[in-house]
Formats: structure tokens, C-alpha cells, sequence
């Protein structure tokens, strides 16, 4: 049994699980709405393994002995997380980095990292006798939330903005989501399943606001860890939007330092397009704190955030970690779609492929350098947005069924 307290990220106050169920109550009255989540909770396990437990990553028995799980009875049956961590030879050459890797989160059930934390979240809720679960999302955390639901037989409820690509839309509503599109934005989104969840009584899943998405996300840390120990990643290259990915990787390497199974915990590198990239920004200003992003926009939509709601701790994190944040365009995005398919054979979403796009900046700009181990999270499969992935590549013209015209086509 995993037993474990909350600790504020801001006040450092400490609450038991039956104190706070979301975010800190102090904290908390410093809300804005609409504004970055106030009162942050940091899960602290009070027990930490002293060696790797000898069972694969998606197993039971090493998710509750990393998570704080008081049963593995509750954990939906679906298989999350274990994907695996790809040398790309091809990809190494083409950018002379001999120790790069890729960590392919893509083969997560729903199609992307998020499932990570809607295992450890509907595992909660179950925990709890919540019979409802319900998230805001760009689209990739609704479908997970949806998957996982439907494994756990519980219900999924989740609020995305009416343009959330269409395959996303798809994904959720087989799942047998209930999905409300909102006429507005993720921020839109976000606020109305805040009030939906404080008036009818569901379990709210809301990244950084229900502290087990960042516990559930650290599990891709932990993988990247076990399946290089004993070495560890000079440096991690994180996607962020709302920020809680990049905190759950910073988390679980925290975990293992803390438990004496890694020396040092690697640098992260913040990765956000150009149209949305309030934390890089401020990471790359110095400042304390974000500046939203009005308007914001991108080709890669599941990072499409006016005010990313964990950038406080987000930006600690990074900063704690010596590492930075570096800006990418939706040209660089795209163009990256076809690079990492072509070279690692991992086909991502725009939001995934950032990540590649980041490395060549961060390159340039000096925070990684060639010959170190570098990781790219890739978060999503590209099958989640088609048309975006269209324009990286040159549509074939049909030709006729005749083997002179596939001589002349060569």
C-alpha cells in the first residue's frame, strides 16, 4: 500500500488525502478566473522503492509501487504506458547526435501521453466511489479520459472547443463519452468544466488541478530511467501547453533521485510554437511568470493555451532542473512530421512533433550539445490530426495500372 501526502507547491503547507482532494485551500483563495491554477499539489510518497522493481513499467505491481495507490484492484484494465525508448540510427546521423533517443509515447492505448494520467486519475476515482469523470481538454486528454473510462466502466464527461480536430472528436465520442464542443477556447472549455464539476459533483480531472495528472505523467520519466540506468539523460525535450507533462517527467526523475536509483535528475527543455509559447517565453525573459497569450494559435492545437494553468510550476521546474524553453514555428512543426516519420518511423501529431522542431533550436541556441544523451517525448500519434500531417508530405497523382508508367514515374 502507497501511502502519501499532498504538499502545496507555493505555500509548502502539507495535507492529507482527506484534507484536499484538488489544490491547496490556502493557495486556492488566491484564484483568478481564468487565470493559472493557484495552490498546486506535489504528491509525496512517504515510501519510495530502494531498487527497480524487476517487472515491466505497465505492470501493476510497478505502478503501485511508484503511484500512491492504495490498491492495484483499482486500476482500469487497459495497458498504459511501457512504450518503448527508440535509438533512431537514421535520425542520429541525419543530426550527428549519437545518443539520442526517442521515447515513442504513441502506442499509449488512446494514441498518446495522456493516458498516463487518466489511469492513475479514474484509478482515484474509483478509489473514491466517484461514478463520473469529467476534463477540458484540446482533445488528446478526452480521449484518454474517454479510454480509460470505458475500460474502468465509469462515465467520462469532457469539454472541448468546437474545432478540436476531427479525428479527436471521433475518438472520444466511440469511446461513449459524453462530449460537450464549446463555442469558445480551451480556457472557455476549462472554466466550464471547473463550475459543471462544483455544481453536479463530479470528479474533476483538469490538468494541474487534480494533482494525479502530474503523478500519473511522471511513469514516462521513470521508463526513460530504467531503460537507460545505469546512465542517466543529459537533457529531456518536453511538448508543453498547460505545463503538467513536463512537471510529470521533472517528478518522477525527482522520485528517483530521492530514492537514491539515479545520481541527478537531466535538464528539461520547454518546447511551445511560436504562437503559443507563454512559458518559453518567459523562460527565455527571465520573468516569474507568464504573460497569457491572447489569441493564441497554432497548427499544433493540442498546446493551444492562453494561460497555461501549471506554468508556476512548470517554470520552477525547469529552472530547478538548469534547463530552458525554446520557441518553434507551425513551419518548423509540420516540416518535423515528415523528418521524425522518415528518419525514427514515428508518425506524430504537430503537438509531438514540436519536440523535434525544438531540438534543432535548442541546438542553435547552445541548451543541448550534439554528443550528450538527449530524449524527445513524442506525445501523440499523428493519426489524431490527418489534414495537419498532409501538408508535411507530396500527394501522389494517380497513374494508370501499366508498368511503363510506374518506370516513367520513377
Amino acid at each position: 500500500m502507497s501511502r502519501f501526502h499532498f504538499r502545496c507547491t507555493e505555500c509548502d503547507a502539507t495535507y492529507g488525502e482527506d484534507e484536499a482532494r484538488l489544490v491547496c485551500p490556502v493557495c486556492a483563495r488566491n484564484q483568478e478566473p481564468g487565470g493559472v491554477t493557484r495552490g498546486v499539489l506535489d504528491v509525496e510518497l512517504e515510501r519510495l522503492p530502494a531498487s527497480w522493481p524487476s517487472v515491466p513499467a505497465s505492470s501493476p505491481d510497478f505502478l503501485t509501487a511508484f503511484l500512491p495507490l492504495a490498491s492495484a484492484e483499482h486500476l482500469p484494465p487497459l495497458a498504459v504506458g511501457g512504450t518503448p525508448l527508440l535509438p533512431v540510427p537514421e535520425l542520429r546521423r541525419e543530426l550527428d547526435m549519437p545518443r539520442l533517443w526517442v521515447k515513442d509515447d504513441t502506442r499509449n492505448p488512446s494514441g498518446s501521453t495522456k493516458d498516463r494520467a487518466s489511469l492513475l486519475v479514474v484509478a482515484k476515482a474509483r478509489e473514491y466511489g466517484y461514478p463520473t469523470v469529467a476534463a477540458a481538454s484540446t482533445g488528446n486528454a478526452a480521449t484518454a479520459l474517454a479510454a480509460v473510462a470505458a475500460a474502468a466502466g465509469i462515465e467520462a464527461v469532457v469539454f472541448v472547443p468546437a474545432d478540436a480536430p476531427e479525428a479527436k472528436l471521433v475518438q472520444m465520442l466511440a469511446y461513449g463519452a459524453r462530449v460537450f464542443r464549446i463555442d469558445g477556447s480551451y480556457d472557455d472549455a476549462f472554466e466550464l468544466c471547473l463550475e459543471s464539476c462544483d455544481e453536479l459533483g463530479w470528479y474533476n480531472r483538469n490538468t494541474a488541478l487534480n494533482p494525479f495528472t502530474i503523478e500519473g505523467k511522471k511513469t514516462a520519466g521513470l521508463e526513460i530511467a530504467a531503460e537507460l540506468a545505469p546512465e542517466v539523460p543529459d537533457a529531456v525535450l518536453v511538448t508543453v501547453g498547460d505545463g503538467v507533462i513536463l512537471a510529470g517527467v521533472a517528478k518522477g526523475f525527482a522520485d528517483l533521485e530521492r530514492a537514491g536509483l539515479i545520481p541527478r535528475a537531466p535538464r528539461l527543455i520547454a518546447v511551445q510554437p511560436e504562437g503559443s509559447a507563454a512559458i518559453a517565453s518567459a523562460l527565455r525573459r527571465g520573468a516569474p511568470a507568464i504573460t497569457p497569450v491572447m489569441d493564441a494559435a497554432s497548427v499544433a492545437d493540442s498546446l493551444v493555451v492562453q494561460t497555461p494553468r501549471n506554468a508556476l510550476l512548470c517554470l520552477r521546474r525547469v529552472r530547478e532542473s538548469g534547463g530552458g524553453g525554446v520557441a518553434v514555428s507551425d513551419d518548423a512543426i509540420v516540416e518535423a512530421i515528415g523528418r521524425l516519420a522518415r528518419s525514427a518511423g514515428v508518425f506524430a501529431e504537430p503537438a509531438a512533433a514540436a519536440a523535434l522542431a525544438g531540438l534543432d533550436v535548442a541546438l542553435e541556441e547552445g541548451l543541448v550539445a550534439r554528443d550528450e544523451r538527449v530524449v524527445l517525448l513524442i506525445t501523440g500519434t499523428g493519426l489524431k490530426d490527418v489534414p495537419a500531417a498532409r501538408r508535411a508530405i507530396t500527394w501522389p497523382e494517380p497513374i494508370p495500372p501499366r508498368l511503363d508508367a510506374v518506370v516513367e514515374r520513377l
